[in-house]
């Protein structure tokens, strides 16, 4: 895949605070979240149990815990992925991904480099971006009490 960043530059590794071996990412990660935070790769659609995860909390980067994502953020795109309005400031980094035959936004990990998916502008007010994240590569840790209010949309 031709990955590379705004400035036109392949993507390193070394640009990272979390760096490690392909053979230690192999051994942390499940093939699922390796396939996807290391190799670009996309799950299937609506298979994430995070899709229907509503309860206030953080969303996190599987592959270094960095916090991405707050929950209130969260909304229900209809897309099959966890899609959120915006990140935590300063948590993702975003590169120029011309794989497939078209010009995306890869968002990924600032901290780790961990690709999450990819950022669209159609999303609701008040950013009009929609963050499409592979549920993977995240994990999700509620605030303490909280319930699932039934995977609903209260928004």
């Amino acid at each position: 895949m031709d990955h590379v960043d705004s400035d036109g530059k392949p993507k390193r590794e070394d640009r990272y605070e979390v760096t490690k071996t392909d053979a230690e990412w192999r051994a942390q990660l499940d093939d699922a979240q390796y396939r996807v935070l290391r190799h670009q790769a996309t799950e299937r659609p609506f298979t994430s149990p995070l899709n229907k995860e509503y309860r206030p909390g953080m969303f996190s980067c599987a592959g270094c815990g960095a916090e991405l994502f707050e929950a209130t953020d969260k909304f229900d795109s209809g897309c099959g992925w966890p899609s959120f309005t915006q990140p935590k400031d300063d948590a993702v980094a975003e590169s120029v991904d011309l794989s497939h035959g078209m010009r995306r936004v890869e968002v990924h990990c600032r901290r780790c480099g961990g690709h999450l998916g990819h950022v669209f502008d159609d999303g609701p007010a008040p950013t009009g971006l929609r963050y499409c994240i592979n549920g993977v590569s995240l994990t999700f840790a509620p605030k303490d009490g909280a319930l699932n209010p039934g995977g609903k949309d209260r928004r």
